[in-house]
Parts: C-alpha cells; structure tokens; sequence
C-alpha cells in the first residue's frame, strides 16, 4: 500500500478485508503483521463468537475430559483440560455436567463455563446422596488467563436441573431447565429458563408462559432466531409434526410472544434444526429406512421447500457462522 497513504487510514482499509487476505497481508511486511496481530485490531475486526467453535470430548484420562475452541477462518485451535470436581462417583451418573461456551462482549475473551449438579434422576434408580456434598459446582475457564475458577456471584437454586443444549446470544448463554419443589405434599416442577452473563458472570432467572412453564419439557428446546432466544414447542397429530414457534422479548421474564405454528408431514418425526437468516425455520423431516432430509418452512406463503439434503444420519443444529480473529494473538497450545 503507497506510502502517501496516512497508516490510520491504511488500517482502516485493511479491517474490511475478509480474513482470508488478512492473512496473507500478514506476510506483506513486519508493520502488517503487528498490526493484524494485536489484541486491539483483533477485537475491533469481530468479537462474535460464531467464528469460534468448542468441540467437548473425553480424553485418555478417565478424571478429565477435553475442550477444543477452533477458529476454522484461521485454522488455529487451541486444547484446554476440563477437570472433574473431586467426585469419586462418576460412574454411578450421581452428579452431571452441563458446559457452555462463548465470548465477553466487553474484553471478547473466551470462555467455557462447566457446571456440575446433583442428577434429580439417580433417587429413581435408587442411588443415595451424601446431602454433606454441595450439589452445585460451578467454574469459569477464560483463555486469557489459561486457568479455571469459580464465579464471584450467584449459583442457580439447588432444586433446579439444566438440560444440556446451550444458547449463546449477545454475550449471554441459555439453558433451558426445570425447577422440582414440592406442592401439597408432593413434588411439583416447572420449565424455565437460565441465563449466564458471560461479562459479569451471573446466572438469572427467565420465567416461561403458562402454557410452556407446565408443558412437558421433552417436547420443548431452545434455539436462536437472529439475535432473539426462541423456544420450540413440538407437537404430534396422526402423521403430522406440530410446531409453535415463541421469541423473548427484550430478555423481559415471561414476555414471549408466538411467533406462527405450522405443521409438515412427518410420519416417523421431525426436528427443527435452525433458523434461515431471513428467520424460516429448517426442519429435519425422518423419512423411511432412517434416510433424513432438511426443508424450509416458510411462514407467510405457508409453503415446504426441500433443500436437497438427505443423509442417513441425523443433521446437528445449523447456526450461521461469521469470520473472526478471535485466537490469532494466542500462543499454540498442543494437545498432549
């Protein structure tokens, strides 16, 4: 780039180049590299963290379990140990983790969030609990500093059980749960929803409508509709898969509103899978001999359009994915 160019000016042009050819501008001289290599040009270019990806997987060693954070754009990926609490009684399912991932709006730092819980479902197969032990435990790993640690603020109700898909929206990361306590005598539950701030670290509560508070939570998940939190509400009727679509608004506790309800045919089921950018709904439809495909569901013209995707397994959640730096400025951490 000429000379004559003043460098402030130059690094403006630079921040719109798509990450591909920031990475090969790294090579054009050493000012370039330092340039694109720094934690502030690297937080300005994007701090969303759809460009980063966290694979969880268990390792050799049967008291720890691996964290992968990936960044495809820059093919640079970095391991992180995710050690157990100190239970020594995994294997009867006593205690459970759920994990979460994203990034700090604020310092776009990222983190993974594990939280371990007493299982409401180990008194049913008649495994006891020592009520000496603490049935929550919850630690934050952050990669800016490589170290996990517990939150400096509230913890979740004991009598709450998170299910295990996470939402991460804004900075903010969502678990649908349900709530047990005990009404009249006997035991009672309700749908709601937790959310984590991941900047302050604090865990709060959104209340549900009636109607999806007492609905049975298997028919029930959580999902992203742009930038809004939307929970699905699945249904069945003779051959058809029914669904009701609900957004939150504002992060308002109970203010919901329904979107549209449409149903496909689906004698063997049906999955919402994701959301269009445009906000249609994709939807896994099962077919015979366990052949899957995706369609689009169109709210306003009603209309099911195949997207051409048939595979004989099942399809994961399908998320849009935005370029970032986010991990260029970090050290290669191999995993061992």
């Amino acid at each position: 780039m000429s000379d004559n160019i003043p460098f402030e000016i130059q690094v403006e042009i630079v921040r719109r180049l798509p990450v591909k050819s920031l990475l090969q501008c790294r090579s054009v001289s050493k000012a370039w590299k330092s340039l694109i290599d720094s934690s502030p040009f690297i937080a300005g270019y994007n701090g969303s963290s759809h460009g980063l990806l966290c694979l969880n997987g268990s390792g050799d060693n049967p008291d720890t379990d691996m964290a992968v954070i990936w960044n495809v754009s820059i093919r640079k990926a970095v391991a992180v140990v995710i050690p157990n609490v100190g239970f020594e009684i995994y294997e009867t399912n006593l205690y459970e983790t759920n994990l979460g991932f994203g990034v700090c709006r604020v310092t776009l730092d990222p983190k993974i969030i594990k939280i371990t819980h007493f299982n409401g479902y180990a008194n049913m197969r008649g495994i006891s609990r020592d009520e000496t032990v603490d049935p929550w435990q919850v630690q934050v790993f952050a990669v800016s500093t490589w170290s996990w640690r517990s939150p400096y603020n509230n913890l979740p109700r004991k009598s709450i059980k998170f299910g295990y898909s996470t939402i991460v929206i804004d900075g903010f990361l969502y678990w649908l749960a349900i709530d047990r306590f005990t009404l009249t005598g006997a035991i009672a539950k309700c749908n709601l929803i937790i959310s984590f701030d991941i900047t302050s670290e604090e865990f709060r509560e959104v209340g549900l409508p009636n109607s999806l508070a007492h609905q049975c939570s298997r028919n029930m998940k959580i999902s992203k509709l742009r930038e809004s939190l939307v929970v699905l509400e699945h249904g069945a009727e003779a051959n058809n898969a029914i669904f009701s679509v609900w957004m939150m608004g504002d992060g308002v506790p109970q203010l919901f509103t329904k979107l549209f309800t449409f149903n496909v045919n689906a004698p063997h089921g049906a999955t919402i899978r994701g959301f269009r950018k445009t906000g249609e709904p994709i939807i896994e439809i099962v077919e015979d001999h366990g052949i899957s495909k995706l369609v689009v569901y169109e709210p306003h013209s009603k209309q099911i359009d195949n997207l051409g995707c048939d595979g004989l397994d099942f399809f994961c959640q399908v998320h849009p994915y935005m370029e970032t730096l986010l991990l260029l400025d970090q050290p290669d951490r191999n995993i061992l």
